[in-house]
């Protein structure tokens, strides 16, 4: 990662590790400042940077917004984490299991306040535009878990329903996070959507490879339970083409674990993950995780910005498209 990048990072780093929820009841603002230091790429936040110093010269101005961009975040997945019974964010208890669910929900509600809070530092001029961005950004993020837990208990989903999903669920703020640095540095409205569109594209990919990396990925590196997606039959990337795919023996493989009640679940996983395997699964997601990223390079190339700027944007996405957590 090139200095600009390792400035800009560092530069997030120290103004999360400043935040400080200390106020009462103690059980309402810990878990804030727990989440919220259990590290992370940061990578929405630094979007937003990025976005900015395509057009802007003073990045620090896009800090704050920033800020709000990782606050917002970090409420999603405190509320994700209750929904999905995870045990682990990023290697570490998640809220619920820390503290209860209750607490999760009272303190996730907390930072949905705080990102409105921390958004109203922006400029007047931008303000009203910036609000209706998030607002529905917003609406989008909650409607795309909605989606994701429907497809839990329907018989199928397409390709094309959970590229959807994804793009709602996980895309949208990541398309936000740049679009807002944009704004913020007043780019004109083609640059804004194009870069709106440049993220969902990023997101995307960057879901499909979170997917991946679920089944896949080293526990250690991860920072989440390896197989989670398998365990609780999340109509995945993977397990979509894979039941597309899939021949007679296969087909009832997939369907006994699917419809089991009660299991082993390190069985489970290596089973699916065995047809997965004889079914090429990991390189077609592959495939498609690289052809949302250059998707996305290809809008990069003709946005109006120096060519330089381009170049610290174009090597976070690689940064995100080597990533192995």
């Amino acid at each position: 990662m090139n200095n600009h990048l390792a400035y800009l990072q560092a530069l997030l780093q120290s103004t999360i590790q400043e935040l400080d929820f200390s106020a009462q009841p103690l059980e309402l603002y810990e878990p804030i400042n727990y989440i919220m230091r259990l590290g992370g790429k940061r990578m929405r936040p630094m979007l937003t940077l990025l976005g900015y110093q395509l057009f802007g010269e003073e990045v620090k101005k896009a800090l704050q917004p920033a800020l709000a961009v990782e606050i917002f975040h970090n409420f999603t997945l405190m509320h994700d984490d209750i929904m999905d019974k995870a045990p682990l964010r990023r290697n570490m208890p998640t809220v619920h299991h820390k503290w209860n669910e209750s607490v999760a929900i009272l303190s996730g509600d907390v930072m949905l306040v705080k990102a409105y809070e921390t958004l109203l530092q922006v400029e007047d001029k931008y303000l009203r535009q910036v609000i209706q961005k998030f607002n529905q950004c917003a609406i989008e993020v909650c409607a795309g878990q909605q989606w994701d837990m429907n497809f839990e208990t329907l018989p199928t989903v397409t390709e094309k329903q959970y590229i959807e999903m994804i793009r709602l669920k996980t895309a949208v703020l990541l398309g936000f996070a740049l679009a807002l640095g944009a704004i913020l540095a007043g780019a004109s409205q083609r640059e804004v959507q194009e870069l709106e569109r440049l993220g969902n594209f990023i997101g995307i990919a960057f879901q499909l490879k979170d997917d991946l990396l679920d089944v896949y990925g080293d526990t250690t590196k991860f920072g989440k339970q390896v197989g989670g997606d398998i365990i609780a039959n999340k109509k995945t990337f993977l397990l979509i083409k894979a039941i597309e795919l899939a021949q007679k023996e296969q087909r009832a493989t997939l369907n006994y674990w699917l419809n089991a009640t009660q299991f082993d679940k390190q069985q489970k996983v290596r089973a699916i993950m065995q047809v997965y395997d004889e079914l090429n699964i990991k390189k077609i997601t592959e495939q498609k995780i690289e052809s949302f990223f250059q998707q996305a390079f290809q809008v990069l190339d003709h946005i109006n910005a120096p060519q330089e700027r381009k170049n610290n944007l174009k090597e976070f996405i690689q940064f995100l498209i080597e990533r192995e957590s």
